[in-house]
């Protein structure tokens, strides 16, 4: 099993997909993973015709901290937020049946898209994300500029669903957020990485286990396990 991890590890660093899946026990599905800095106009193309599901954007927790990224969730759960619009009380998601927090925090369009959902326009959102997220969290002052630098390339609600992190990563979640942030971690890569879920054909539910290990096996794309990522950061 190390073998084919490692394998699957330095085929991500290298820009090739790979795919993950979940548990059985949470949403039960695959996504299809590249690392967001070596994103291309080809591979969001990938991702949007071979999967069917949500194009996201997965980020560490200490990018959504440097940029001071909020969940979607707390947010709209915010009192003084539900007092102005008490439609989002209403709203509240209080009834996930696969966790009891949602990973989504804002969307986000780069300032140089159009309509923000072409291939051109959401490769740029992506790559300029990972790229701006590797500058500024290396810098000593990068608490003070980085939401400003942040404001300065990218817009809010935008066409590249975010979605961030739980503080402790595995140990607290162990959502496709925190594999697929996990993987990048261990690739020597930025902390962000975009990915889509895999769908049957019709679009009715996730793609089994077995056609997706078939359609990764077909294309030479390595598929992992969450064990198998949780068991690699535990030293095999």
């Amino acid at each position: 099993m190390s073998t084919r991890v490692d394998k699957a590890i330095e085929a991500f660093s290298r820009g090739d997909p790979i795919c993950v899946f979940d548990s059985e026990y949470r949403e039960g599905e695959t996504d299809l993973l590249f690392s967001a800095i070596k994103i291309t106009e080809e591979k969001i193309r990938t991702l949007r015709k071979e999967c069917g599901g949500l194009l996201f954007l997965a980020i560490g927790n200490e990018i959504g901290e440097m940029f001071g990224l909020p969940y979607l969730q707390e947010l709209y759960d915010n009192s003084i937020l539900n007092d102005s619009y008490p439609t989002l009380k209403e709203l509240s998601t209080n009834d996930l049946k696969y966790d009891s927090k949602s990973a989504f925090t804002l969307s986000i369009n780069h300032r140089d898209t159009y309509t923000g959902i072409t291939d051109s326009d959401r490769c740029l959102t992506t790559k300029r994300f990972a790229e701006l997220s590797s500058e500024l969290i290396s810098k000593k002052d990068r608490e003070s500029i980085a939401a400003s630098k942040l404001g300065s390339e990218f817009r809010t609600p935008g066409h590249i669903p975010v979605c961030l992190e739980q503080k402790g990563g595995l140990k607290t979640r162990e959502g496709h957020t925190e594999l697929a942030v996990a993987v990048s971690r261990l690739a020597n890569e930025p902390p962000v990485v975009i990915g889509a879920e895999m769908l049957q054909p019709e679009g009715s539910a996730a793609l089994s286990v077995e056609d997706a290990k078939k359609w990764a096996s077909e294309r030479g794309i390595l598929f992992l396990t969450g064990d198998e990522i949780k068991k690699k950061i535990q030293g095999d």
